[in-house]
């Protein structure tokens, strides 16, 4: 069974300002050439992991002058079959929308997509960055505060029909959802408890049994391992330490690890790299699976 995956090319990928702690465009400028090709072979890398685990990659054209294009997590929040397009909080980022906007109308003239809505002009959202969603749990969970409005909590409630459970994210070094938390195929959720309020932690643990709760030590929360893609038991990431791919193992998942320390000097990783078109509420699987029937 494929799983369906939206991904751009590096070709314009380099770090040339900053919106959050990693990144620093001094730095890079001076290696600016060797990131680049590394950048390249990274993302093949990541490419090669996803086709290996039988994803089906449909791709954005890259653009110049929009280096952070490459990171589709953030195109749109995206469940059964319908589109919430991204409203980013910088304007370095917004002139991704239109291009974003563009690639969803090519899918949904190819069948791919159903719907595509916007979000409110004064309501920030960065697409499934900061809106996570938990098969288990049938439900969202939504980072708030550095690039998304709690307001946005509302509006995703309205258009997908699931529980979403808002989250202020207090370390500026986990600037949206999905560098905190990642949840697993069989129920298990990987996360940063640094990165949450006193309140938002209280959350997690009402919705999520002490025995499902996978947290990550310093050393891989910096590795950005919670940035993690799941399909099925497969579990792709940049990097984790030994403790972490043995716990992994031993809940039946098999962890691979493709370099991507370039995409981590702009914060982002293999869940920022990519965009799960296929995804399905669990109304809407009864509603498939009871037509099919």
């Amino acid at each position: 069974m494929s799983h369906h995956f939206l991904m751009c090319r590096p070709e314009h990928f380099a770090v040339t300002y900053t919106i959050n702690p990693w990144m620093d465009p001094a730095s890079w400028a001076r290696q600016d050439r060797a990131l680049a090709a590394t950048s390249q072979r990274e993302w093949g890398g990541l490419l090669d992991a996803m086709l290996n685990a039988e994803a089906k990659i449909h791709l954005v054209p890259p653009a110049p002058g929009l280096p952070d294009l490459v990171f589709t997590a953030n195109a749109a929040v995206v469940l059964d079959g319908k589109v919430l397009l991204a409203r980013f909080r910088h304007a370095q980022r917004r002139g991704e929308e239109p291009h974003f906007a563009a690639a969803f109308r090519r899918l949904q003239g190819r069948g791919l997509i159903d719907t595509i809505r916007t979000m409110p002009a004064d309501v920030a959202l960065e697409g499934a960055g900061d809106c996570v969603f938990d098969h288990t749990r049938n439900m969202f969970w939504m980072g708030y505060g550095p690039r998304s409005d709690a307001a946005a909590r509302d509006v995703v409630a309205d258009e997908f029909s699931v529980e979403v459970a808002a989250l202020e994210l207090a370390d500026p070094r986990f600037y949206h959802m999905d560098t905190a938390l990642c949840p697993l195929t069989n129920g298990e959720v990987i996360y940063v408890p640094s990165a949450f309020t006193p309140a938002g932690l209280a959350v997690i643990a009402e919705r999520i049994t002490p025995d499902q709760r996978i947290e990550l030590a310093a050393d891989d929360a910096r590795k950005l391992a919670a940035n993690a893609v799941c399909i099925g038991t497969d579990v792709v990431l940049s990097a984790c330490s030994d403790r972490l791919r043995a716990t992994l193992a031993e809940r039946g998942y098999r962890v691979i690890a493709t370099p991507l320390g370039s995409f981590l000097r702009s914060g982002g990783s293999a869940f920022c790299l990519t965009l799960r078109l296929d995804r399905r509420s669990t109304a809407n699987r009864l509603t498939m699976t009871s037509t099919a029937a």
